[in-house]
């Protein structure tokens, strides 16, 4: 209780205020008109009419304010994430699908054009999921990689340290396998020569960023695509699964 007290007491005391000033107005109509039976009439009314309109003011603007606040936090949240494909998810996508022996095979399912539909977002969401990823660590620039996530690591700290992740969990998930891997290849003196139980431990750290990054690759650009179609349009340009991407426009 005592907990309570302290936590709302702005609230009580600004609801005591109001309500003695609602006593005061209604005790000087009394006092200065003299109607008593229109002035109990009317608090009755007013009585009546106030769980409607606790009501409409906690339930339906309250739901309204949030539902106002979480499409902010998603716009914010979609910011992120276009900073983190721009300065290290789309470099770092490219190079490990280059990586993956069987990707040519499938590499034509993963060309996003610009009259896809959100249909189309959909199936490829769903090859996705179900597509066997596949590295090999062998032909992984593990000094290079090395070297460019380290280089990123402050960034991606600070991607951590945004509150708007917590809502996004899958984004989260792949901001901490990134940072893992950055860890992994941090502590390693020498990646240029590891043994090959090494490099089979290596393979599932690269595995899974590569299988977080493109999952959340394919969110990223259906919203691109429903929202910012100047955005959509450099990130067709820039596919990291599109061996002839190009930034420049072409006739």
């Amino acid at each position: 209780m005592d907990s309570f007290m302290r936590k709302y007491t702005w609230q009580i005391r600004l609801g005591i205020v109001l309500v003695c000033v609602s006593i005061l107005i209604y005790a000087v109509k009394l006092t200065v008109l003299q109607n008593t039976r229109d002035t109990l009439n009317y608090i009755f009314n007013a009585l009546g009419f106030l769980p409607v309109s606790v009501f409409l003011v906690t339930i339906v603007l309250n739901e309204l304010l949030a539902i106002r606040a979480r499409n902010q936090r998603l716009e914010k949240l979609n910011m992120v994430i276009e900073t983190f494909y721009s300065e290290v998810g789309n470099e770092l996508l490219t190079y490990l699908s280059d990586c993956d022996p069987s990707l040519d095979t499938v590499r034509e399912q993963l060309i996003v054009t610009g009259d896809w539909k959100d249909d189309d977002f959909s199936t490829l969401n769903r090859f996705m999921a179900g597509y066997t990823f596949d590295i090999d660590p062998r032909k992984v620039d593990l000094i290079g990689m090395s070297g460019f996530l380290k280089e990123r690591r402050n960034f991606l700290l600070r991607l951590l340290e945004n509150p708007v992740l917590l809502e996004h969990q899958s984004f989260t998930e792949v901001l901490r396998s990134v940072f893992h891997l950055t860890e992994e290849l941090n502590r390693r003196t020498d990646p240029s020569s590891l043994p090959d139980s090494d490099l089979d431990h290596l393979k599932g750290d690269l595995l899974r960023v590569y299988r977080n990054l493109a999952l959340q690759w394919v969110d990223y650009v259906r919203y691109l695509n429903r929202n910012y179609p100047y955005l959509f349009s450099l990130a067709m340009r820039t596919n990291p699964f599109d061996q002839n991407a190009s930034v420049i426009v072409k006739g």
